[in-house]
């Protein structure tokens, strides 16, 4: 087999002081329409990660501001826990200043510890919205990092600009150790949610058996895994196996892990703590997996340290977590514990199942066949007394996931319920657990 070159998607961090506009630059660069990010402790973070396109290629953003807790009082040491895990785990760093307020003690003390890595560091300065502002920027040269770039992420301007330099300053990564259609499985989930004694239990004793493909500290490790008939890859973050300088902020900490492990992967196993629950944070990797359209298998560990384990038990818990989920609720939950090993076969079973149901591929005759009297017997609702007629349906060849098209006469009336009633009908006619799918409606 032909090793398979693909290109790794490069994560750049916006960091720096409240108030600067990170979460503006944030929205900008990624098109996003939340203008406003709440950022009460508790909100749902998944506002702080998304993907920029720029001549042809694109990349991960990472806002830092959503992830400090009241942002009022917020403790400088807290900045600069989040500017060093910034400067860990990304490929560039955006370093965010204000231009009409020139160089804070705060801003100083940020640059130290980014000079101090040996990272790429771009210096933005934010705010110069009219041309009078630009004289504010030599202030900013004092902070040994270079020309600021000067930008206004509320009106876009300059952004082109620095945009054109983020490209020119990431390395195009080629992965170019893994064999072509070998599945990649990542293990995510919150800290202490047991996923290095799951991976440790998957490889075990036989570690000879299993080979280790290491890029830099920033990439993924690949575990070769080629036992008892499975054969994939193991995608590990670096840090996963060794302790983390960083003890604190570890939401923070293991988002921007699991953005990496997530962006790399086929499948996504999303440990979650029987003792604890569901969590915020479980749903912001769960959030994170969708966003990338990645498939699914929750994994809902320490099993055995919950004391009753009726059905009733079991059942109450899979509800929650899949309404916790909504709308998307068809994946597979196991009860598993990777301490004692019970049901860890399964997991990698089911795994393997999901990655090949998100290959699924359905005959264009089969498909009208079954859906056509189905839209016949429920037709989408008519709007302005226009009735809408759907003709005929395929799915799209060489998809990352099963994507089908229903081609009408009128397809911006089909709305998003109808097109979740298509998805529901699809997953009840085929297999398809565990992994997303899109539906689209065009002009026929």
């Amino acid at each position: 087999m032909h090793p398979n070159f693909y290109i790794m998607p490069n994560l750049v961090a916006i960091v720096g002081r409240p108030n600067v506009g990170k979460s503006t630059l944030f929205n900008r660069l990624t098109k996003s329409r939340q203008a406003i990010v709440s950022e009460e402790a508790g909100t749902t973070r998944d506002r702080q990660y998304g993907k920029c396109e720029w001549n042809g290629r694109e990349f991960s953003v990472v806002d830092t501001g959503g992830w400090v807790v009241n942002s009022d009082d917020i403790f400088e040491e807290e900045i600069r826990k989040q500017v060093i895990i910034a400067t860990e785990e990304s490929d560039l760093v955006l370093f965010l200043v204000d231009i009409k307020n020139g160089v804070t003690d705060l801003d100083a003390d940020v640059a130290q510890i980014l000079r101090r890595s040996k990272l790429p560091v771009l210096l933005v300065a934010n705010k110069a919205d009219d041309g009078k502002d630009l004289y504010g920027q030599y202030d900013f040269y004092r902070l040994g990092l270079g020309d600021p770039w000067c930008v206004s992420a509320a009106t876009g301007s300059g952004t082109g600009d620095l945009l054109d330099k983020v490209m020119e300053m990431l390395p195009e990564k080629k992965d170019e150790g893994l064999e072509e259609g070998i599945p990649r499985f990542a293990v995510v989930g919150r800290p202490n949610a047991g996923k290095s004694s799951l991976i440790n239990a998957f490889i075990g004793e036989d570690r000879h058996i299993v080979t280790d493909i290491a890029g830099t500290t920033r990439d993924s490790i690949y575990t070769r895994y080629d036992k008892f008939g499975f054969d994939f890859y193991l995608v590990d973050t670096a840090g996963i196996r060794r302790k983390s300088k960083v003890t604190e902020n570890l939401e923070f900490y293991s988002v921007m892990r699991a953005i990496r492990a997530i962006e790399n992967s086929d499948v996504c196993i999303l440990m979650i703590d029987a003792t604890r629950g569901i969590e915020a944070q479980d749903l912001n990797i769960f959030q994170l997996i969708q966003k990338n359209n990645k498939s699914l298998v929750v994994v809902v560990n320490k099993w055995d340290l919950v004391e009753e384990k009726s059905q009733i038990v079991i059942d109450t818990f899979e509800q929650a977590i899949r309404e916790r989920m909504a709308p998307f609720r068809d994946f597979p939950i196991i009860f598993a514990s990777a301490l004692t090993k019970q049901r860890i076969f399964k997991v990698l079973e089911t795994a393997k199942q999901v990655y090949l149901n998100r290959k699924l591929r359905i005959g264009t005759t089969k498909l009208n066949e079954v859906m056509l009297p189905l839209i016949e017997a429920t037709p989408p609702p008519s709007i302005k007394g226009k009735y809408i007629k759907i003709k005929y349906v395929s799915q799209v060849p060489d998809t990352q996931i099963p994507t089908f098209i229903f081609y009408a006469n009128l397809p911006q009336y089909v709305k998003e319920p109808y097109k979740r009633f298509l998805e529901n009908k699809i997953r009840e006619n085929w297999t398809l657990t565990g992994t997303p799918i899109n539906v689209f409606v065009r002009q026929k």
